[in-house]
């Protein structure tokens, strides 16, 4: 029986019982567990503007079994709705919601909690709170977003993206297109590809922070709301036995996260946020080594979009995350505990494949090496990422000319100019985590997408890629430029070598060249530029190759 004086509150409690009681609560609640219903719902992201619904479900969960519902309210910003500005914060958010998840729930004692989230940085910041508070947790996924239909081809958001650079070289008519973005996003959701928003939910599933099937359920699936009552549910079971975050999140459950993200082909943002979530549960090793360690070994299961030709609706057509696993079994521990109490092979074991053309055998894999590569070489000495299974088998092997900007925005003009063209390396620097808040890439690599010197040449950064990246897009490059890593270095004209194979990326200069080059670096962060919490950003966040943590 769950007793509050044993939080050792004693007589101090009873201002708080007493604000309860006028407040509408009865007695009998107020000795109940406390149980922290953490939703970030707003109206300006559609993967999180079905979750108040989804919360009220959650909570009628938590009473049925027990305990007293108290919804609160984070950060909860869209990727795509803040249009990839160069002032990006979305990197930045993820740190402030765990720090949002520990003051709430810290300085109001809360004896468990549910977390509601959907999108890009929202579930990784989600799960360092959980990994950090190490209370009584259950994770809630908001689903992905239906497709539409466009001149009766059913489209999704990686169509879209591809036929931006189409546009730009007057392939396509703009009306045109502006009727295709009119009808391709169908309410609310997760973008429904590979992108960082369903890789991510796929990951907190792995884990066994979501009760079994969460992560492949379509958001305007009724059903999400029984899975919520259940999280509910299991969240009171958990306090009730005394089972906290970190008993789930462990290194083992790291492991298999990461096993997972690269069978899936996940998106590349998942490297900053995995090891994230590890440091937050006291885990630190080297995991970008073990990333790469496994994308040797672990086999592509699913080419979802963009990928490869299908998209989550297909994933969740085929079985979804509970066949995936099953599927995925022998690769990973089995015996890890999870929030419903039971083990990831009790949650997952025969559970049906509909269809092997999309979730595969390990037997019949699409690939025998991952989706997603760690590159080393003197132009990245801690590593850089790559989606490996989105890359044109001709541009495995590459070396061209380096075209460096600093910019974005100087990048896409360049490009529009015609000055970038095939056997291109575009290097843009400063976009790490200390230089540009570890802006992306993305809108350079939207561009490209379509165009004819789409398979042509190479994009280089410190800053990120969206999680629907493609091409020869290498990002997180360790360390970055603003702590004089050696992409500082490059200069235009240099030559840089990538064997996607080989896992290697590498500049033609002496190791003494670039060293001198270094040395006369003169790049300083222009903090006067921005607003105080992306200076304290700066000034705090470690690397991305420790997950851009605070220092």
């Amino acid at each position: 029986m769950f007793e509050r004086s044993k939080w050792g509150f004693g007589v101090g409690s009873v201002k708080r019982d007493g604000i309860l009681y006028g407040m509408g609560y009865t007695k009998t609640e107020v000795k109940k567990p406390y149980i922290a219903v953490v939703n970030s719902w707003n109206e300006y992201n559609p993967g999180h503007v079905h979750l108040k619904e989804i919360a009220q479900r959650v909570k009628d969960g938590v009473r049925e079994a027990g305990g007293l519902p108290f919804e609160l309210t984070t950060t909860g910003i869209c990727d795509g709705m803040v249009l990839k500005d160069p002032r990006y914060i979305e990197l930045p958010s993820r740190n402030l919601i765990a720090d949002e998840i520990e003051l709430n729930v810290e300085a109001n004692m809360f004896d468990g909690m549910v977390l509601l989230g959907t999108c890009d940085s929202i579930v990784p910041g989600q799960l360092m709170a959980a990994a950090r508070l190490d209370i009584p947790t259950v994770v809630v996924t908001g689903g992905y977003m239906p497709l539409c239909y466009y001149k009766g081809e059913e489209i999704g958001l990686t169509k879209v993206s591809s036929c931006v650079g189409k546009v730009m070289e007057g392939k396509m008519d703009k009306e045109e297109f502006e009727d295709m973005v009119y009808c391709a996003h169908a309410g609310a959701g997760a973008c429904g590809s590979m992108t960082t928003a369903n890789s991510m939910c796929c990951i907190a599933e792995a884990l066994g922070m979501t009760v079994p099937g969460n992560a492949t359920l379509n958001a305007t699936d009724k059903r999400l709301g029984a899975l919520a009552f259940e999280a509910g549910v299991c969240v009171m079971d958990m306090v009730k036995k005394g089972i906290t975050a970190r008993d789930i999140i462990t290194e083992e459950s790291i492991k298999n996260a990461i096993i997972t993200d690269i069978a899936i082909a996940g998106s590349t943002n998942l490297l900053l946020h995995i090891p994230a979530i590890a440091h937050e549960a006291g885990i630190d090793r080297d995991w970008w080594g073990f990333f790469d360690e496994m994308s040797h070994k672990i086999p592509l299961l699913t080419a979802i979009a963009p990928n490869g030709k299908y998209y989550f609706n297909d994933f969740d057509r085929a079985g979804g995350m509970k066949a995936f696993m099953n599927e995925l079994l022998p690769m990973l521990n089995k015996d890890c505990k999870t929030i419903n109490g039971k083990t990831l092979e009790e949650n997952y074991k025969n559970s049906p494949n509909y269809d092997t053309d999309v979730i595969h055998t390990l037997d019949n894999p699409l690939s025998n090496d991952g989706g997603i590569s760690v590159l080393k070489g003197n132009i990245a000495p801690e590593g850089a990422i790559l989606k490996t299974a989105a890359v044109p088998e001709n541009l495995k092997q590459f070396k061209g000319k380096a075209k460096v900007y600093s910019d974005v925005d100087d990048a896409i003009k360049a490009l529009r100019e015609g000055k970038i063209v095939a056997g291109d390396a575009v290097v843009i620097n400063y976009l790490g985590p200390k230089g540009r808040f570890g802006t992306t890439a993305f809108a350079f690599q939207k561009e490209v997408a379509g165009m004819d010197i789409y398979d042509k040449i190479a994009i280089i950064t410190d800053g990120r890629f969206s999680g629907g990246s493609s091409g020869l897009s290498i990002g997180y490059v360790a360390p970055e430029a603003a702590i004089k890593g050696p992409l500082a270095a490059v200069k235009d004209g240099d030559i840089i070598n990538i064997d996607v194979d080989a896992r290697k990326i590498d500049i033609e200069l002496s190791d003494e060249e670039i060293a001198k080059r270094l040395s006369e670096v003169d790049w300083k962060f222009q903090g006067e530029k921005f607003k105080p919490f992306l200076r304290l950003f700066a000034r705090n966040v470690t690397s991305t190759a420790k997950g851009a943590t605070w220092e």
